[in-house]
């Protein structure tokens, strides 16, 4: 799309949000100028408490469809607009509702953890809902003789164990993104330049974090690089968070991590975050749609579990 046609888009979707009483969120994986004309960008925590607080009408939600869930979840008198539908998430649906209700009826005498990156249905059969901003905060208030499932991201799971010791029953789940690190092309990477800190997402396999001089959220690994007196870092994420954190340090060296594949940016991208496009936004705010619909019920029972964790991330 040349450079006209952005410009004019930006400038009708912005004008379509005052007319319609809309706001715009959108997660750090979006595309650069997706993030550019939102209201909010941040990552799951900040967009379900982001979420809470819209005094709009509509909420065009420009990220994945369990986080527009979750902001319908939290909104349900509100219309919430995703531009593409079929804007999943690998870890999301590595974990089917009916097969987790039946691993917990397994274990009743567990409290039930799930991450945020989950369907409103395995939600609603949750004690708390977590984010890999509150994980480690949030399993440590559960009494200590209390048995835990976590579920479904293992490798964050992993992560909050080494960090808490305690011994949680992991679902066997995990995001295709955050799993196509690879070691040996980072090693090398760093080898090129030795000054650079490592920093990574807990989703990460372990091997990866065993690299990382900083482990933590979206927005904990933003707050890192401003803050860290260093001027070079190999960030290990989704690559769409390069554009706020440079926004952020405009002086320091950013490097993607690479991953196993080699693609166009050598880096590590969510296809289903790529699905949401400047096009898909201005058409979604003009037909207000496709909506997305959380049945009742399930909202009932999912907002208690979001509730707590958004209470315990005080």
């Amino acid at each position: 799309m040349d450079t006209n046609k952005i410009k004019d888009l930006k400038e009708r979707i912005l004008q379509l949000k005052k007319e319609k009483n809309a706001v715009l969120l959108a997660h750090y994986y979006q595309e650069n100028d997706i993030q550019d004309i939102a209201d909010y960008v941040g990552d799951s925590l900040g967009l379900s408490q982001e979420a809470m607080k819209v005094d709009a009408d509509i909420i065009l939600f420009a990220g994945v469809h369990f986080m527009a869930e979750t902001a319908k979840i939290l909104n349900p008198n509100k219309k919430v607009i995703l531009p593409d539908l079929n804007a999943g998430c690998s870890l999301a649906e590595s974990c089917p509702p009916d097969l987790f209700k039946n691993f917990i009826n397994q274990h009743p005498d567990h409290t039930v953890i799930t991450y945020v990156n989950c369907s409103a249905e395995v939600k609603a059969l949750t004690d708390i809902v977590v984010t890999s901003a509150n994980a480690v905060k949030i399993v440590e208030s559960i009494p200590k003789d209390k048995p835990i499932i976590f579920a479904p991201d293992k490798n964050l799971g992993k992560y909050v164990i080494s960090k808490t010791g305690r011994d949680m029953l992991l679902w066997d789940g995990s995001c295709v993104v955050h799993e196509a690190f690879s070691l040996d092309k980072l090693i090398e990477l760093h080898k090129q330049h030795p000054d650079a800190k490592i920093i990574a997402h807990p989703e990460s396999e372990t091997h990866i974090l065993a690299t990382a001089s900083y482990i933590g959220s979206t927005s904990g690994m933003i707050d890192y690089v401003k803050n860290n007196p260093n001027n070079k870092f190999i960030v290990a994420t989704e690559f769409g968070i390069l554009h706020k954190m440079q926004q952020e340090v405009p002086d320091k060296i950013l490097i993607p991590a690479p991953a196993k594949e080699d693609n166009t940016c050598a880096c590590s991208e969510c296809g289903y975050m790529k699905m949401n496009t400047l096009q898909k936004v201005y058409d979604c705010l003009v037909n207000e749609s496709p909506e997305v619909y959380v049945s009742e019920d399930i909202i009932q029972k999912a907002l208690v579990p979001i509730e707590r964790m958004l209470e315990l991330s005080k």
